[in-house]
C-alpha cells in the first residue's frame, strides 16, 4: 500500500515552479491521458509558445497574468509513494495563501532563478518555511539553460543561499540545478550538467522522510460545537468537533483543557448505521460523554494519561505579520487557534525582523506588513494550546483584525504569569473533582438559566452592597435562583482564623482571602446559580484569581464608584455611588445581553 506526502513548491515570482511541476507530471506520465496535447492545441490555436506551467494554471486569469494567485494541489505518484504537490504562489501580495500551502506540508521544495539569483521571497519564503516547521526542505536552482549549466553559477547560488539558511538556523538543505522548461535533472540526469554527480528531483523527493502519522501522536480535538436534541425524549448531549492529532474511542476518559473537567467517553455518534469503533485524525466526530460537564466551543480535549498542552494567557510567539496596518501595542485583536477565538494585545515586541534581509530591530515597538517578530501576547484569559517543539498542528494560530487575517505564527512557549500557580492549583483541583449525579445541564433544564458570577466592585463604600443587594432581589423578582456573598460574611465565618489589618476591613493576607473566596464562588456556580459577590478594590489580578476558579463560567464585573482608581476594567462602571440603585434596570439588560440568566 502506498503511503501519502504533502509536498509544497514555493520561491519568488517567476522563478519556474509551475514549470517545474508541469515538467516533473509530463516525464513521469502523470497527466491525464490527452491532457498534454490539449494545453499545446491550445497554445498553437492562440499562437502562444507552449509552457508546462500552463498544465498547471487551471484558473482563466492566472493564465492571463502570468503569476500562480492560489496554491494549486497537484496529485502525483512515484514508484515508492503518492504526493499531493502544493504550488503556492511567489508573488508578495499572496504571501497569505503560500503561508496556507505550506502549513499543510510535510516538505518543501524552493525555486530560485539561477539567472536572477536569490531575491526577497526566496529568503521571506525560506523563513516561512522554517517558522512553519517544515523541516524537510530542498533548493531546486532552476532556468539553469540560461546561464549556460554553469557549475560556478550553480555554486554561487548555493554559497549565497546557505548563508542566509544558516542564520535562521537551518541546515543540511540539499540544492539541485535543473532546467524545467528543458527537463534536466527532472525525472533523469543531465547529458548537459555532467560535473553534477548529486540525484534528481524524482529521486530527491523520495528521500524525504515520513513524518510521525497524526494518527500515532497523542489525542487532540477542539470542541466545534455541543448539541443538544429535544425530539422524542433525546437527552443527548453530543460533543462535535473535528480530530487534529490521535485517536478516540469509547471509554476514552477526557480532560477539557483550560478548565481540566474531565469525563468518559460513553459513546459515538455517527450518521448512518455503521457506528465506527475508533474515530482518527482528521476525521469529524460527535461524541457523549458519561458526566455532563460544563463544555463550550474552543476548549481542547486531551486523553488524561497523555500529555497535557499548556494553559495560560501570556505566550512568547513567532508571528508573520501580513495586515495592511501594522500590529501595534493597546489595540485589541482576536486570536484564533483551532475553535479558539479570544481578545489578544501585543504585550511585547522582543525582535522585530525584516523576513527578506534579516536586518533585525530589538527597540522597534510596532509589527508592520511583511515583517517576522518574536514576541509576546495576551490574551482576554486562560486559553490552552501546545508550543510548537511538541505538537506543531495545535500551536499554530491566525490574528484577525476587524474581519481580514491579519497575521499568524506559531507558539513558542508559555509565559508564566502572576495566576500561573493557582492555575495549576485549578486543574489538580478539577481534576480530582469528585461530580455529583445532578449535571449542570440538568440544573440549567430546571432552573431555566445557567450559572453567572457578578462581581461588585469600587472604593469602599456601604452603598456599594446596597447595591450588589438590590441587584439580587431583581433576579430573584425575575426568577432567577440567585445568592448575595457579602465579602463581610466570609471574613466572619470561613476567613475568621486571618488577621484584620487596623483600620482595615481586609485581613492582612489579602491574597489568601481571594483564594478562599474563589473557591467557595466556584462551588456556588457549579451549584447552577448566580452569584453576586462583592469585594472593594478589586484588581486585574484578583479578578483573573476568579475567572481562573470558576472557568469557564463567565465571571463580570461592576465597578461602583470612581473607576480611575482601578487597574482592572469594569463590563459596567457607575461612576457616583448614590446613583447605583438608579442603574439597576440598565445593569440588569446589560447583563441580558452578555447571557446572565438565561
Amino acid at each position: 500500500m502506498h503511503s501519502n506526502m504533502n509536498v509544497v513548491i514555493t520561491g519568488h515570482v517567476d522563478h519556474g515552479k509551475s514549470t517545474v511541476i508541469g515538467r516533473l507530471m509530463a516525464d513521469t506520465g502523470s497527466l491525464p491521458n490527452g491532457k498534454l496535447e490539449q494545453v499545446k492545441a491550445s497554445c498553437a490555436r492562440n499562437s502562444k509558445p507552449f509552457e508546462y506551467a500552463f498544465l498547471l494554471d487551471a484558473l482563466k486569469d492566472e493564465q492571463s497574468q502570468g503569476i500562480t494567485i492560489d496554491s494549486a494541489r497537484i496529485f502525483f505518484k512515484s514508484k515508492k509513494r503518492h504526493y499531493i504537490i502544493i504550488d503556492a504562489p511567489g508573488h508578495i501580495e499572496f504571501l497569505k495563501n503560500m503561508v496556507t500551502g505550506a502549513a499543510r506540508a510535510d516538505a518543501a521544495f524552493l525555486c530560485i532563478d539561477a539567472h536572477e539569483g536569490v531575491q526577497e521571497n526566496s529568503r521571506r519564503h525560506g523563513y516561512l518555511l522554517s517558522m512553519l516547521g517544515v523541516r524537510q526542505m530542498c533548493v531546486l536552482v532552476n532556468k539553469m539553460d540560461l546561464v549556460g549549466y554553469e557549475k560556478r553559477v550553480f555554486k554561487s547560488v548555493v554559497r549565497k543561499y546557505s548563508r542566509f539558511l544558516r542564520n535562521i538556523n537551518v541546515y543540511n538543505v540539499p540544492f539541485i540545478p535543473v532546467s524545467g522548461i528543458e527537463g534536466d535533472n527532472i525525472t533523469s540526469p543531465s547529458g548537459r550538467m555532467s560535473w553534477w554527480k548529486g540525484g534528481t528531483v524524482l529521486t530527491l523527493i523520495d528521500k524525504f522522510k515520513e513524518e510521525n502519522p497524526p494518527d500515532n501522536l497523542p489525542f487532540r480535538m477542539f470542541v466545534q460545537d455541543v448539541f443538544k436534541f429535544t425530539a422524542m425524549s433525546d437527552k443527548r448531549r453530543i460533543i462535535s468537533g473535528t480530530v487534529s492529532t490521535g485517536s478516540l474511542a469509547e471509554g476514552d476518559e477526557l480532560v477539557f483543557y483550560p478548565s481540566a473537567k474531565k469525563s468518559k467517553v460513553s459513546s459515538i455518534e455517527h450518521f448512518g448505521e455503521n457506528k465506527p469503533a475508533k474515530v482518527k485524525a482528521g476525521m469529524a466526530v460527535g461524541f457523549t460523554v458519561t458526566e455532563q460537564i460544563y463544555v463550550r466551543r474552543g476548549q481542547l480535549a486531551v486523553r488524561t494519561n497523555e500529555k497535557q498542552p499548556q494553559t495560560g494567557n501570556v505566550m512568547r510567539v513567532n508571528l508573520f505579520w501580513l495586515g495592511r496596518e501594522p500590529f501595534e501595542r493597546d489595540k485589541e485583536y482576536v486570536l484564533k487557534n483551532g475553535t479558539e477565538k479570544v481578545r489578544v494585545k501585543l504585550f511585547d515586541t522582543l525582535k522585530v525582523i525584516d523576513a527578506s534581509s534579516l536586518h533585525s530591530d530589538g527597540m522597534k515597538k510596532m509589527i508592520e506588513r511583511h515583517d517576522v517578530a518574536d514576541c509576546v501576547l495576551t490574551t482576554q484569559r486562560p486559553v490552552a494550546f501546545d508550543i510548537v517543539d511538541d505538537f506543531p498542528i495545535t500551536s499554530r494560530f491566525v490574528i484577525v483584525d476587524g474581519y481580514e487575517i491579519a497575521g499568524g505564527g506559531i507558539i513558542r512557549e508559555v509565559i508564566r504569569d502572576n495566576q500561573a500557580k493557582y492555575r495549576d492549583k485549578v486543574i489538580d483541583r478539577n481534576l480530582r473533582w469528585d461530580i455529583g449525579s445532578i449535571t449542570r445541564e440538568r440544573r440549567r433544564e430546571i432552573y431555566g438559566h445557567g450559572p453567572s458570577l457578578l462581581m461588585v466592585s469600587g472604593p469602599e463604600d456601604p452603598r456599594k452592597s446596597e447595591f450588589a443587594k438590590a441587584l439580587e432581589k431583581s433576579f430573584f423578582d425575575l426568577g432567577k435562583k440567585v445568592y448575595y456573598l457579602g465579602v463581610r460574611n466570609v471574613l466572619a465565618g470561613l476567613d475568621s482564623d486571618m488577621r484584620i489589618k487596623r483600620h482595615n476591613l481586609y485581613p492582612e493576607d489579602r491574597e489568601e482571602m481571594i483564594r478562599r473566596l474563589a473557591e467557595l464562588a466556584n462551588i456556588l456556580v457549579d451549584a447552577g446559580i448566580i452569584v453576586i459577590a462583592t469585594v472593594s478594590d478589586l484588581s486585574y489580578d484578583e479578578r483573573e484569581t476568579f475567572r481562573t476558579s470558576v472557568s469557564p463560567v463567565e465571571v463580570h464585573t461592576i465597578w461602583v464608584g470612581a473607576p480611575e482608581e482601578s487597574d482592572s476594567r469594569a463590563d459596567y462602571v457607575i461612576e457616583e455611588a448614590a446613583e447605583a440603585n438608579n442603574h439597576l434596570t440598565k445593569v440588569i439588560s446589560h447583563l441580558d445581553r452578555l447571557g446572565v440568566g438565561v
